[in-house]
């Protein structure tokens, strides 16, 4: 039976002479994986420019319940990337926000909210002229209300840490050593309360912004099973200056 649905590129791998795997996250069936043949030929239907990483797609896919890889029938970028693939910025921005999505979104049913989150996300970014260097820390605040660890606001206003094992804002030192401390605390709190709409007046160093960075993914290995690290951060770091 055909379906039709909205998919964003996570993970393309090669398979056979001509063919790839690729991983997609589905607005209809979550995270998938999809078999195309004959990306690699010269006239193919679908290339392989087509599924770089968090490009945006509408599919016509044949779906079974209980396979591991599905097929498709049709296939075509929409809306375009039209900044992302061609900005040096934006795509590390991408290449380092896609391993970090890779690695958080795992299970197999489908999820409309965080799909449609990620899916807008990504049309911001490539619409966006300012605000670009604290894109990736707002992306990854607003993406841990989907994944269920969103940080605890009741207590923030008179706090001076915050406690990551535990989602928490307190007024003393948590017991774990995994916390923030002022001033840092300070900036985490006004990133909560920012939004891509007024990014731009989120003032933080680059020093800081790289703290907080690190921070942040290490809030993500506390509360995701085997998230490892993220290899692309160096570079996005060295990028954003």
């Amino acid at each position: 039976m055909l379906h039709k649905t909205r998919a964003i590129v996570f993970k393309t791998t090669d398979y056979g002479e001509s063919s790839v795997i690729v991983q997609l996250f589905t607005e209809k069936f979550g995270l998938q994986s999809y078999i195309i043949n004959g990306v690699k030929k010269p006239k193919a239907k679908i290339s392989r420019n087509m599924l770089q990483p968090l490009h945006l797609l509408d599919l016509v896919v044949y779906h079974k319940n209980n396979t591991s890889i599905q097929r498709i029938s049709e296939l075509k970028n929409s809306p375009v990337l039209l900044s992302v693939p061609y900005d040096v910025i934006k795509s590390c921005l991408a290449i380092f926000l896609n391993e970090v999505l890779y690695k958080a979104i795992r299970q197999q049913g489908a999820d409309e909210n965080l799909f449609g989150f990620v899916f807008s996300a990504i049309e911001l970014l490539d619409n966006a002229t300012e605000g670009l260097a604290n894109f990736h820390l707002l992306f990854l605040i607003q993406l841990t209300r989907y994944l269920g660890f969103y940080p605890d606001m009741s207590r923030a206003d008179d706090a001076d840490y915050f406690d990551m094992k535990n989602g928490v804002f307190n007024q003393y030192k948590p017991d774990s050593f995994s916390y923030l401390s002022p001033p840092h605390t300070h900036n985490f709190y006004n990133l909560l309360q920012c939004s891509f709409e007024n990014i731009v007046q989120l003032k933080i160093s680059n020093d800081d912004r790289r703290y907080l960075i690190s921070k942040l993914l290490e809030y993500y290995a506390l509360h995701i099973e085997s998230f490892g690290n993220i290899r692309s951060q160096a570079v996005l770091e060295e990028v954003l200056g």
